[in-house]
């Protein structure tokens, strides 16, 4: 759906003026509009509420000037605050201009004008009011709160509608509506020991259902943390991961894939490669586990710096197909920008969750900080909470942390049937990695 322009926009014609005054030729203007509706809960009581309407102005200024005898560019951002006058806005451009000249990045071209089209990004938010969309995340927040062990203690949601406009010197004003809710909840337990589980959400359209389940598991974990006394041995372990972070081990491979990462030579990663076969000396193994099929997608329909962005298929069973990122570093690199694509959607895998529980494992199903080093390709964390399953019985564990490295696993990890879906991945619910080293007692 085609929106008209953002209409009656007096600091936006300020700020072309005193570009156009101060003989800025290159620049990039973001306009953003946030509105937003909020409820605050204790408990099953709603505490406050309350709505927000802002909006915010950056100007990124570019400058070109030569050293040793090479070309170069500078940029420089800043923000522009309603109520600025003339002068204050001249100030603030020159002082950005200024600072531009002192970042040398070899020359390149902003991103060329394809269309300008202003579009809203289809949901069923837009169906309701803000407040009417907090209104129906809390009813299904809360419609899983039914028991007398274990409970949501507080809960905040929000429902946003962002309106974002991009104005740029190579002709580009383009722009687009979206909405989204977000929040977080606090569970928690009171006996054997009083423990508490934080979980957040996020979705672009308004997943009841998703959110029902992502209550109904944290209550049930919550209570069994509260079970958990011991850590588990330390040693060598099956490891099952699930929930949010398994979309932190995809995280490795687009990173690495990123045109900032292969211009730097962070990543040696090349189109066609297989890069799930590679180990940590750059050889190639047999894949004996599932391959990734994965695919980046926009959220947004054009980025910040106005490159219009589609979904792209990024890796098939294994194989890397594409670099993406921004405007600087694939015009260095020769490719074309494909914007920042936030949201990674993973083919599902081979096994069930059920399959990947008959031998025995460490699912951990809540960590006290979950990291994913980009470079290096290690991942752990310490274990809040986790079932330990030694061929016989399924005992609740808490303590210690897992070490793996996903240059070991990746050739012999397997992914889920069963799906999960949140605003910013769409991918297998579970995966398992086998002989993944746990500091325990």
């Amino acid at each position: 759906m085609k929106l008209n322009k953002m209409k009656g926009n007096n600091m936006k014609d300020k700020i072309l003026a005193s570009l156009k005054r101060l003989n800025i030729e290159e620049y990039i203007i973001n306009i953003t509009k946030y509105q937003s509706a909020q409820m605050f809960f204790i408990k099953k009581s709603l505490d406050t509420k309350r709505a927000e309407n802002t909006v915010s102005y950056n100007v990124n200024v570019y400058r070109k000037f030569e050293k040793n005898g090479k070309e170069m560019k500078g940029n420089s951002s800043v923000h522009i605050y309603i109520g600025m006058n003339d002068n204050e806005i001249d100030e603030a451009l020159k002082r950005a201009y200024l600072a531009a000249s002192f970042v040398c990045n070899p020359a390149y071209d902003l991103m060329e004008c394809k269309k300008n089209d202003f579009i809203t990004i289809e949901s069923d938010l837009m169906n309701y009011s803000l407040e009417d969309c907090c209104e129906k995340a809390s009813a299904a927040l809360f419609s899983e709160d039914n028991r007398n062990d274990v409970f949501i203690n507080s809960a905040e949601i929000f429902a946003y509608e962002t309106k974002e406009e991009i104005i740029t010197s190579t002709g580009i004003d383009s722009g687009y509506t979206k909405r989204y809710i977000s929040g977080e909840f606090v569970a928690q337990c009171k006996a054997p020991q009083d423990v508490e589980t934080y979980k957040d959400f996020r979705y672009n359209t308004l997943d009841t259902d998703a959110l029902k389940d992502k209550v109904k598991k944290t209550l049930e974990y919550t209570l069994d943390r509260a079970m958990a006394k011991e850590a588990p041995k330390a040693g060598k372990y099956r490891v099952i991961i699930s929930d949010s972070y398994v979309s932190n081990i995809f995280d490795y491979y687009t990173s690495r894939a990123g045109v900032g990462y292969i211009y730097a030579k962070y990543s040696d990663y090349e189109i066609g490669q297989n890069i799930q076969a590679l180990d940590d000396e750059g050889e190639t193994a047999e894949i004996k586990g599932d391959k990734i099929s994965l695919k980046l997608v926009p959220t947004e329909p054009i980025s910040g710096e106005g490159v219009w962005q589609n979904t792209l298929d990024f890796m098939d069973e294994g194989v890397l197909k594409t670099y993406h990122g921004g405007v600087r570093f694939s015009r260095y690199l020769g490719v074309e920008p494909t914007g920042f694509l936030n949201k990674v959607e993973v083919a599902a895998g081979s096994m069930s969750v059920e399959d990947m529980k008959k031998k025995p494992y460490l699912w951990v199903v809540n960590f006290s900080d979950f990291q994913m080093d980009d470079f290096t390709g290690h991942f752990g964390g310490e274990i809040r909470l986790a079932f330990l399953y030694d061929g016989e019985k399924v005992t609740p564990v808490t303590g210690g942390s897992i070490n793996g490295s996903i240059l070991d696993c990746q050739t012999n990890m397997y992914f889920s049937k069963e799906m999960q879906r949140e605003a910013n991945f769409e991918g297998p619910y579970a995966m398992c990695f086998e002989d993944v080293t746990v500091a325990g007692v």
